[in-house]
Order: structure tokens, then sequence, then C-alpha cells
């Protein structure tokens, strides 16, 4: 390297050290921490005790770990599509050439940029089976009263709707997307005789896969971390069979897999135990993207392609 290049690294590496600094401190260590903890028993009060892989095993003999991972991906598999489908339904009406464009762009927007925590609260009072909006409406129509947070049939589903409310910002990426397919080709369909519809699904659709293909990726991450929905609604809302604070849930319901790991570490102090969890976690998480990534290759279309 000539002098020059020595002190343009110098000086790059200078710059990006507190990042550098808070990378290893605050990300690489505790993540290598976590792992050395996953083979001790660890109350985080006392001398960490070699187990080795014994939290690993007990793991998979624990009812609850079966029960939270089973949450974790139902409410997965249900939020992820949805909110795609969502999202791209958001992202058409954004393209809309409506004088009030701009206005309905920041009503869309709003709820998902708002902290969970106050939605959670809010959804607790939407879905209230006596006085709630959700049930108001649907008793308007001649539906039922669905207690949604008290019934554990419906609990999952009431924080997969929930979800919802923030697909306001991956609207705003598939809006990105929308403007960059090529009008000339939506031109040239429409003068072949295609309708809309049509126009959709076979141009435009398929230009807008690889924003489908992070919305997934980021959707399938942020589903199997679930816990905040889950942790203010468990400890603040009462179902038809009364209080259900302190658990999680009717039947457990709502006791998604971090919120699982959240107990085992802060409630009953086994930080060497929910640190198994969080590597099994880790290790489903990475084989769901690599999965996901392969099967992409079938669908996805790159404009260079």
């Amino acid at each position: 390297m000539t002098r020059s290049a020595r002190r343009n690294l110098r000086n790059g590496l200078l710059f990006i050290s507190p990042w550098i600094f808070g990378f290893l401190t605050l990300q690489v260590y505790p993540i290598l921490y976590s792992l050395r903890m996953s083979f001790t028993e660890y109350t985080g009060f006392n001398d960490m005790v070699d187990v080795g892989l014994q939290n690993f095993t007990e793991l998979f003999k624990d009812e609850l770990f079966w029960k939270s991972a089973y949450n974790t991906l139902y409410y997965t598999a249900l939020a992820v599509p949805i909110g795609v489908v969502v999202a791209i339904v958001l992202a058409i009406a954004m393209n809309q050439k409506v004088k009030e464009v701009s206005l309905y762009r920041a009503i869309l927007y709003i709820p998902s940029i708002l902290p969970v925590f106050a939605l959670s609260f809010v959804w607790i009072v939407f879905l209230n089976p006596k006085f709630g909006l959700f049930n108001r409406i649907g008793g308007a129509i001649g539906l039922p009263t669905i207690d949604m947070l008290g019934d554990p049939a419906w609990t999952k589903f009431a924080i997969v709707l929930m979800a919802q409310l923030g697909a306001g910002g991956p609207a705003l990426i598939f809006l990105a997307g929308l403007r960059g397919v090529p009008v000339e080709m939506l031109e040239s369909a429409q003068i072949d005789g295609a309708g809309p519809v049509r126009r959709f699904f076979s141009i435009t659709l398929p230009l807008i896969t690889p924003v489908i293909l992070y919305d997934v990726i980021m959707g399938l991450a942020m589903g199997l971390q679930v816990f905040t929905q889950a942790y203010i609604i468990t400890s603040g809302s009462a179902g038809s069979g009364g209080s259900i604070g302190g658990s999680a849930g009717p039947q457990d319901s709502l006791l998604f897999y971090v919120f699982y790991l959240y107990k085992c570490a802060f409630q009953y102090s086994q930080m060497g135990y929910a640190s198994a969890l969080a590597w099994v976690l880790f290790i489903v998480s990475v084989v769901l993207a690599l999965i996901v990534f392969k099967w992409a290759k079938s669908w996805v279309h790159y404009e260079s392609e």
C-alpha cells in the first residue's frame, strides 16, 4: 500500500472506531457470552456451573418450549403472508393519482410509527367483548360477540390483525417498487387489450418480487421475535374467564417463543437455559432464511434477468 492509501485507511478506521467499539462490545461480545452461558447453569447472580448440553437436552423435553414454538410459528405463518398482501394493497392505494393522495399516505403510514406498547393498549380496548368497537360493529351487522383476547382459539389471530397496523412502513417500500415498474410495459400491455388485473399479475407483480422477498425476510425475522404485544396484552387484559395477567393468555395461547425466553431469563432466573433458547431461535431463523432464499430463486425476478 502507498503512503496515501495507508493514511486513508488509518483515517477511515479512526472515523468508524466508535461504531467498531459499539459493535464489538454491544453485539459480538453479548452473542459469544450467551453461547458460553448456554452450556452452563447460571442464575445471573451465582457462579456459572458447566453442564454441557444439559440445557439443550432439557429444552426439547420442555412442554412450554414446544407450546411457545407452535404459537410463534402459527403467528408467523399467518402474519407474514397477510402482511405482504395488506402492504401491497396499501401501496396500490397510495399510488393512485388523486388530489388528496399525500394526505392518504400520511394517514396510512402513521400507525406504523406509533409505539407497539401504545397500540397494544388501544387493541385491548378495541377488542373488548363488552364495549369494544370491534364487537359493536360485528353486532350491528348480526355477527356474534367474539372474545378475541379471552378465547384461546382467537388470541393469536388477534395479534396477527394487530400486526397489520404496522403495514404502512412496508407499503412505502412497495410504493417505491410500484414506481419502478416501467410505464412503457404497462402501456404496451394496455394497448394489447390487457385489463388492470391482468397487467398487475402479469407485469407489476413479477417486477416487484424482489420487494416481496425483502418484506418476507423482514416479516419472518420480526414474526419469530414477537414479544411486546403479547407481554402488554397478557399483563393488562381480561378474558371471559377473568384476569389473565401473570399468565401468557388463556391456556398459554400467547406464550410466544421470545416471551418464554424472557420469562426464563428474568422471571425464573434461568439465564443458561434462556441462552440455549436464544441459540435455538437463532439457528432456526438462519435455516428458515436460507430456505426462503433458495425458494425465492423460482419466483423472484430481477431486471437484469
